[in-house]
């Protein structure tokens, strides 16, 4: 990430959890603990758009959803791993899974999250201030349903005239979904102070506070 990106390079490798430990006071576990058992009648979708630190943090305010876990999707699973999906060479976007309850929250509701707050869909293979094939905008359903919602919705804004560029968001099925290392759980409940974290996914939060009141967390 330009600016702030050379100090988030550094959490990986083994520098990583020592880091990251130092910073949360956090001890680096298996990154399947953040996977909860989930309730009857849930639906997962994988959302990518930029650094996945601040989707997860959008995600998992909303009414609806029991789960949200950053991780990587894309490519092949000898890959998933941070440093190597960082390269931009792996075919893996930085991504977040969703699980959420259809009874509570729509597919509406979640894309207009994901187009309006949570990322900009007319960067191109970019997010911000990152760089990088890993930063794309893209949705991978795991329903028909969701696919046919996805390319509606994006037929709506673009017919709408939403944004000032074209919409580069993809859609495709999931293949299958990685969960990042267990540092990057979580990452900006745990260090609201960071620098990244402050300059880029803080003010998103307001954003969702601001567009969408209603559909927060109590």
């Amino acid at each position: 990430m330009r600016l702030i990106r050379p100090i988030r390079a550094l959490v990986s490798g083994l520098a990583a959890a020592q880091l990251v430990a130092a910073m949360t006071g956090i001890a680096s576990a298996d990154a399947s603990s953040a996977s909860p058992a989930q309730p009857k009648n849930t639906q997962q979708i994988v959302l990518a758009g930029g650094c996945f630190w601040g989707m997860e943090a959008v995600f998992e305010q909303l009414k609806g959803v029991s789960n949200v876990v950053a991780g990587y999707s894309g490519g092949d699973a000898a890959t998933a791993h941070y440093d190597m999906v960082s390269t931009g060479t792996t075919g893996h976007a930085e991504s977040v899974e969703v699980t959420y309850d259809p009874s509570q929250i729509s597919m509406s509701q979640l894309l207009a999250v994901y187009f309006l707050v949570a990322h900009d869909p007319t960067e191109l293979n970019r997010q911000g201030p990152d760089d990088g094939s890993q930063y794309r905008s893209e949705i991978y359903y795991t329903t028909q349903a969701q696919k046919a919602a996805s390319e509606s919705y994006i037929a709506a804004l673009t017919a709408q005239k939403t944004f000032s560029s074209k919409i580069v968001t993809l859609v495709a099925p999931l293949r299958a979904f990685y969960p990042a290392e267990d540092y990057h759980q979580h990452f900006v409940d745990r260090n609201p102070d960071y620098p990244y974290v402050v300059i880029n996914d803080l003010p998103k939060l307001a954003e969702l506070k601001r567009k969408f009141p209603d559909m927060l967390k109590s």
